[in-house]
């Protein structure tokens, strides 16, 4: 069969047709608007803007040389006395000790295998002077044991013997440890007070994600610290020239240490609060910074405050634990010989360490949830 051909209205109507659809396009189609090009200072002037625009929402406060009110200033905070908050966070690791225990056994288990423990002889010879210094004031040339251990304690923990000898490999796996401590303590700690149960293994494989970022932060606490550093590094060399012999001198350098210091506690806190910020995970290192700043606006005071109560409370729990295991350990290497070289004072004091550390983060992380959860 031969094809039809179409016909010829048949034609002029698909013409129309394309012709309409041309029309269409035409008028939609909007010429393209050459805009004219940014001079430097209308493209500074336009970024400036975008910058302020993020920074009018924060909290902003003696900013400038202008006066500050205390109107401006006054941030009241709700949260519990001193004594409180310090049981009230012991109470917490001790009521879920399984997974703070855990917790403790690991990290322990992780220093001594990666960092080592106190060094014995390093012990040995803090007790061996600390008889030869104290001999000259007893009748029969020796100290009494309750007070023996407990100037053992500090004159270990003072004179440096906790990481004596750490190279600077050891020293890094250190702040590793520290950090993952850290993380993993605020970790089970949000999902306690959000009524959850986590387990064990949650915190070791999901607490970990903003491990970079709380890097970053700890860096920016060693730069925060560079004052109180460099006063040790000063207070040393002018110690061995004899500088702190003048009154004067003496008198300047401590002045000016006093304002490093003051700088440093100024500094410390938003970092300090930034770590605790950088902990929930897609947090960016410097948004966890002025997210601390603006929360403490007015709230350094209180939070330095609590931070010294909080080492004198671990003070005051160092020595209830620590002097009747030293005075245990004294007699027992007097009595039993092969005791004596069992390192077991320093493997006590590697374990209040790791709590130190975890008693410290719960601590700090339970006063930034009261901070956030303050309606002021």
């Amino acid at each position: 069969m031969p094809r039809s051909r179409p016909s010829k209205t048949a034609i002029k109507t698909v013409k129309e047709e394309k012709d309409m659809k041309k029309l269409k396009t035409e008028k939609t189609k909007k010429p393209k608007e050459k805009k004219p090009r940014k001079s430097f200072k209308e493209a500074y002037t336009d970024t400036r803007d975008k910058v302020w625009e993020k920074k009018r929402a924060r909290v902003k406060l003696h900013h400038s040389f202008r006066r500050s009110y205390h109107e401006d200033y006054d941030r009241p905070l709700t949260v519990p006395g001193l004594v409180s908050h310090a049981t009230s966070t012991l109470k917490i690791l001790f009521k879920n000790w399984k997974l703070f225990g855990g917790l403790l056994v690991l990290i322990v288990v992780c220093n001594i295998a990666f960092v080592g423990i106190m060094n014995q002889e390093t012990y040995e010879t803090v007790q061996s002077s600390l008889d030869e210094s104290y001999e000259m004031l007893q009748n029969g040339g020796e100290l009494g044991r309750v007070a023996k251990s407990g100037l053992l304690l500090i004159s270990t923990i003072t004179t440096g013997g906790l990481t004596s000898g750490m190279s600077e490999v050891q020293q890094v796996f250190l702040i590793f440890f520290f950090t993952i401590t850290w993380l993993v303590t605020i970790y089970y700690l949000r999902h306690l007070l959000a009524g959850n149960k986590p387990k064990f293994r949650d915190g070791l494989f999901n607490a970990l994600t903003p491990l970079m970022s709380s890097f970053c932060i700890v860096a920016l606490i060693f730069v925060h610290a560079l004052p109180i550093l460099f006063c040790v590094i000063v207070y040393s060399s002018a110690v061995s020239t004899g500088f702190l012999e003048q009154p004067l001198y003496a008198f300047l350098f401590w002045l000016f240490c006093g304002l490093l210091g003051l700088l440093s506690l100024y500094l410390l806190p938003v970092s300090i609060t930034a770590l605790v910020a950088t902990s929930v995970p897609g947090m960016y290192p410097m948004t966890a910074v002025h997210a601390a700043t603006d929360l403490l606006q007015g709230r350094r005071t209180k939070f330095i405050i609590r931070i010294l109560f909080g080492l004198l409370f671990l003070a005051v729990i160092w020595v209830i634990v620590m002097v009747p295991l030293m005075w245990l350990d004294l007699i027992l290497k007097e009595n039993v010989e092969f005791l004596a070289e069992i390192p077991f004072a320093s493997l006590c004091l590697q374990i209040m360490t790791t709590f130190t550390g975890i008693y410290i983060t719960a601590y700090i992380y339970l006063f930034y949830r009261r901070m956030l959860d303050d309606t002021n």
